[in-house]
């Protein structure tokens, strides 16, 4: 095993020390990420790398919500801290089409950019331009204890709807014994607790805007939406989960103490895994629920690497990237750590690869990918791309303050009608001061 994995370590730097002729052997590139474990897995492998290409690696691994806004306020103001970021389908179009970031349309022939899923190349791009090279894919569905649903005496469809997600998850709800029917997020952050109750809504047929870029807060699919999130939360949830995001729902899912956990398919790795989870062996997964109305609950996003114009290092960010988003690494993850714990999402040829296809969840991952429109996301029209985001600059600051009301209903701060009162205002006061109305 250890020959195997040291042929694959070769293999999968071998086209990029080619090209290291050009890297100052004492190079060093600042690389800004999130501190989800894929991307912590691959720092692991940052050695290999370097010691291909003489290009040092220095990480800046920072919680989601403070990522956003270091590289957000770095980009803006040309701060000039990253040679590469971590970033996702909201920002790179609009930061592409700025001229914030460097185009990725000088990628090697073996690299083979055609390979990447339509969808994600399609969001990480801006008039046909690739800007960022997407780490891993995702889109969002039900993760759930197939123990504890068969105690309950129910059986998951493969596409529930949220009636059947609640009944269930009030079945599996045992107190006593530490088990929550359900853990979803509450956690203020406009890609955190926001991303999800927009998905949600958009499920029940709310929107963020009509065609005329009024705020939608007042109309009742968003009363409806929040109200059945916040009696599931109360009836089946965890204490504290206006706090919890993507990595506090794991941790509650890997302990066994949650029933169903709604969120990004890239976390099927991690809840499978027996080194990480105590629940390994019994988790099911399905499509995100809807309620009839044609939409599901579910996302599509990617996290990808992007380099910021201006820095004095595009070459080797570029060599990084190639590295870090390549096949080759793909197979170097397999071959230490399993293809269940692959980085998902990415690339066709994953896909079509029969070993990967044995993997439990990958067709879920993709179905739920595959399910998930960003150019018509809700039940209305809409004059907005984006599924769990709007994607114009301005979504990013009304929606982290919007979040934040909803947090503070979780939290028994204030009732559902005072925070959608609340977010129309918001939202409508930012939209007239940017002139859209």
């Amino acid at each position: 095993m250890l020959r195997k994995n040291a042929l694959c370590a070769a293999t999968a730097l071998s086209v990029f020390a080619a090209g290291s002729a050009f890297a100052d052997n004492h190079s060093t590139i600042t690389v800004a990420t999130v501190n989800n474990g894929d991307m912590i897995r691959m720092q692991g492998y940052t050695d290999q790398f370097t010691e291909a290409t003489g290009i040092g690696v220095e990480w800046v691994t920072l919680e989601e919500n403070v990522l956003r806004q270091r590289v957000t306020t770095d980009i803006t103001t040309k701060g000039g801290q990253f040679d590469i970021m971590t970033i996702g389908m909201y920002e790179t179009p609009i930061w592409g089409a700025n001229g914030w970031l460097i185009p990725l349309d000088d990628l090697s022939a073996e690299y083979d950019v055609d390979d990447i899923l339509p969808a994600m190349r399609g969001g990480l791009s801006h008039d046909g331009t690739l800007y960022a090279a997407p780490f891993y894919g995702e889109s969002s569905m039900v993760m759930y204890r197939t123990d504890l649903m068969e105690a309950a005496g129910l059986e998951m469809p493969e596409a529930p709807t949220w009636e059947f997600i609640r009944e269930a998850a009030i079945a599996m709800t045992d107190r006593e014994n530490d088990i929550n029917g359900i853990c979803l997020r509450g956690k203020a952050g406009w890609g955190e607790g926001g991303a999800f109750i927009t998905v949600t809504a958009n499920s029940f047929g709310a929107r963020w805007f009509d065609e005329d870029w009024n705020a939608q807060f007042d109309q009742p699919e968003w009363a409806n939406a929040l109200n059945f999130f916040v009696d599931l939360m109360a009836e089946a949830g965890p204490p504290g989960y206006s706090t919890n995001g993507f990595n506090e729902n794991l941790s509650l899912f890997q302990q066994g103490k949650c029933g169903m956990w709604i969120d990004a398919t890239v976390a099927a790795s991690f809840v499978t895994n027996p080194d990480d989870s105590t629940v390994a062996d019994s988790v099911g997964f399905a499509l995100a629920p809807d309620t009839g109305m044609g939409k599901r609950s579910n996302w599509l996003w990617a996290w990808a690497l992007a380099i910021p114009a201006g820095t004095q290092k595009e070459a080797e960010a570029k060599q990084f990237i190639e590295w870090a988003t390549s096949k080759e690494y793909i197979e170097l993850v397999a071959a230490n750590e399993g293809w269940a714990n692959v980085p998902p999402g990415a690339r066709t040829s994953l896909y079509e690869n029969p070993e990967y296809q044995a993997v439990p969840f990958a067709q879920m991952t993709l179905d739920s990918i595959n399910a998930a429109d960003p150019t018509n996301p809700t039940v209305k029209p809409v004059p907005y791309v984006g599924i769990q985001f709007v994607a114009i600059p301005e979504f990013a600051g009304i929606a982290t303050e919007v979040s934040q009301e909803f947090s503070a209903v979780y939290a028994g701060q204030q009732s559902v009608e005072e925070a959608l009162e609340k977010a129309q205002a918001i939202t409508n006061d930012a939209m007239e001061a940017a002139g859209y109305r």
